[in-house]
């Protein structure tokens, strides 16, 4: 199913039980599970027995098991190679840090599939042809990739058809010791799971995003599960009480919409018949802005509209509603022609 092959999870076995309740959400979907192997801080006396029941529980019910491996985690679970590590722990892909001869790899009988580290494909020379890539999170603020750098390394890997794998923040509980998040990308530190989500499936092309921290709401985890069901991009707004009708109704982006703002297709036909659009609330028009054109417009009245730079206040436009700036990417990522809906906030 779709779900399972684009979103993921990365666990923990410190926060395992904590991490619970997310994953019996997801089960049985065959939902992608990363977890490292060489964490020094997540080690404790009883760290080997605590991973395999973790990875036993995360194989009993239906997760598709990925584990960032090195040769220090064959030391520490006294194996010989990851062939029998894999067995041991249901794994089915490994990622290879430091460490390991990728060559003598290659040639090697594996029972898994294994995946390159993206974020240093430079040093690992070019890429291999139909393998997966999975990027790092960056834990300290300021270190995440930049936009062209993270794009630089994924069209190397699509060139030889390669998967490419990234993480997303949370919003909810933040992994330590730090607790600002993990995403690959900087600039998607602060924002919502969901708008971060669409970014690197849209914008990106990323194959498979994952959850770099502990959490997410039930609202942005809803908000990803539903896009992935229908493709619909949903926007959080508050609207007043008399235009929420507008909200739950699928809506398109005129197609000749100009590249700074969204026009809203069906917008006049929905406006409430026989009621004049009063002008009220005419302010500055901010990115992200939510408006309708009132009867000063003529018979622009009722078009619905959604700002992707700032406007300047104009009579005869009412600003009805505010999407938060953690939510800006989506509209950055509506294009002409696709379809949204907008939803209440949480």
């Amino acid at each position: 199913m779709q779900i399972s092959k684009t979103f993921g999870l990365a666990v923990y076995v410190s926060a395992f039980k904590n991490q619970r309740p997310l994953l019996e959400k997801l089960k049985n979907t065959e939902t992608p599970v990363f977890t490292s192997l060489h964490l020094t801080e997540e080690v404790t006396d009883s760290y080997v027995r605590d991973v395999e029941e973790m990875c036993e529980w995360l194989h009993e019910n239906g997760f598709w098991i990925m584990a960032d491996v090195s040769p220090l985690t064959l030391e520490r679970f006294q194996e010989e190679s990851l062939s029998s590590l894999s067995r041991r722990l249901h794994l089915n892909n490994v990622r290879l840090d430091f460490g390991f001869d990728l060559d003598k790899l290659k040639r090697e009988e594996l029972a898994v599939s294994f995946t390159y580290n993206a974020s240093t494909l430079l040093e690992q020379g070019v890429a291999q042809e139909n393998c997966l890539y999975m990027h790092n999170f960056y834990p300290r603020p300021e270190t995440g990739l930049d936009h062209t750098f993270f794009s630089s390394l994924n069209e190397r890997i699509k060139e030889k058809s390669g998967q490419i794998l990234a993480f997303i923040s949370g919003d909810e509980e933040k992994r330590g010791p730090l607790f600002e998040g993990l995403p690959t990308l900087e600039e998607h530190r602060y924002l919502s799971p969901y708008a971060q989500f669409i970014d690197l499936l849209k914008r990106h092309s990323i194959d498979k995003a994952f959850l770099g921290d502990i959490k997410l709401s039930n609202f942005e985890l809803n908000l990803i599960l539903n896009y992935l069901e229908d493709k619909l991009i949903r926007l959080p707004v508050d609207l007043p009480e008399e235009l929420t009708y507008l909200y739950h109704e699928t809506f398109t982006v005129r197609v000749d919409s100009p590249q700074t703002l969204i026009r809203v297709q069906e917008s006049r036909q929905y406006a409430q018949a026989g009621k004049s659009v009063e002008p009220v609330q005419m302010m500055k028009r901010t990115k992200g802005s939510v408006t309708m054109d009132n009867i000063l417009y003529k018979r622009y009245s009722g078009e619905v509209q959604i700002t992707k730079k700032d406007y300047p206040k104009d009579e005869r436009v009412n600003v009805i509603g505010q999407l938060d700036e953690k939510y800006h990417l989506l509209i950055d990522n509506l294009t002409n022609g696709e379809r949204f809906m907008f939803i209440p906030t949480q």
